[in-house]
């Protein structure tokens, strides 16, 4: 009986090993990640239209939008540098830091509009 347990775990063991070696040295990019990345290019793409409607609708002045414009770019720009840094992905603590500066230049531009209407 004890043979056949010890032969049982040793066959279980090595199964694990070989199955280990044979995956992939990087996750495949799952559901999640895409999500996620889908969720900041869409905030982006969301303040985006935000700011050109305010411009448009003469809410902010061309030069509350430069400003708020540079913000975005700086976004995109580290944005672009965390991707090419780890493969394409971001991971939850670059996430976490895009949304919060995402979050911060969305309140500037609720403010500056909620400026232009209170004038």
């Amino acid at each position: 009986m004890k043979v056949s347990l010890l032969g049982v775990g040793l066959l279980a063991l090595t199964t694990t090993v070989g199955f280990a070696q044979n995956a992939p040295a990087v996750a495949p990019r799952t559901a999640v990640t895409q999500h996620h990345a889908a969720t900041i290019n869409q905030r982006r793409a969301h303040q985006q239209r935000r700011i050109g409607q305010a411009i448009r609708t003469g809410r902010i002045n061309a030069r509350q939008g430069a400003r708020i414009e540079r913000r975005e770019a700086s976004i995109a720009r580290q944005e672009h540098r965390m991707r090419r840094a780890d493969g394409g992905r971001l991971n939850r603590a670059q996430r976490v830091r895009l949304n919060h500066r995402l979050n911060r230049t969305g309140r500037a531009i609720r403010r500056a509009n909620r400026g232009a209407r209170n004038n």
